[in-house]
This record gives C-alpha cells, structure tokens and sequence, in this order.
C-alpha cells in the first residue's frame, strides 16, 4: 500500500512576519482564533490580498501553524496563495506585509492589487 503524498504547505512566515503578526494580535482588544488570510476580486489589477481577525476557525478553513502564529487560509484562496511566503518590510515611508507569492504573474504600480494564477490542483 502507497503512503499518502505530503500536502505542501499553503503559506510559510518569515520570523519579520510572525513577529509583526504577534505584536498586533497581543495589542487587540479581544482574543481571536488567529489571522485570516485570502484574496479578493477587485483592484486595477484583479485581484487583493486580505488579511482580517479571525474570531473562529470555519469548517473548511486551511490552518497553518507557523511560529508561534495561526494563519487561516480561506478555502477559496488556497489555490492562489500555494507556497506563498509573507513577509513584513519597513523602510524610512511605510511598513507593510509583503506576499512573495509564485503565483502572482503582475502587479499594478500601486502595489495594492495583483494578477494570480491558480497553482496546479495536483499541487495540493
């Protein structure tokens, strides 16, 4: 009997992420079941990251444990987000998370909206 294929994870932090993600959630006003992660239509490009408390984890929600962090992964996005690293930058204007996504094919020049390729389901 053939063992089961590993499920690649959705998304992996980097610790400048995990650190950010842990600094905000210890200043919310209530405990959350962690961060929930997914992408939206809309933008000039087609396509938005979303990233929101997340009060419970759903039914059919992608949870990932990454340092010390709980990222829920909208079922819809999973396909999207395949392999994605997020990241968090700061410079001297602005700080932001960064999504170093394989599937992101552009980006309009605002940097607020993506165009993504599906990954392969095979992948999954």
């Amino acid at each position: 009997m053939a063992s089961a294929r590993p499920r690649p994870q959705v998304m992996r932090l980097t610790d400048a992420a995990a650190d950010r993600i842990k600094a905000i959630m210890a200043k919310a006003d209530k405990p959350f079941a962690g961060v929930r992660v997914g992408v939206k239509n809309g933008g000039c490009a087609g396509m938005s990251y979303t990233m929101e408390y997340a009060e419970e984890i759903q039914k059919l929600d992608e949870v990932i444990e990454d340092k010390g962090v709980k990222l829920l992964i909208d079922p819809k996005a999973v396909l999207f987000l395949l392999g994605t690293e997020m990241d968090f930058k700061t410079d001297k204007l602005a700080s932001t998370f960064v999504f170093n996504n394989p599937n992101q094919t552009s980006a309009c020049g605002c940097g607020e909206s993506v165009q993504l390729t599906p990954a392969d389901p095979a992948a999954v």
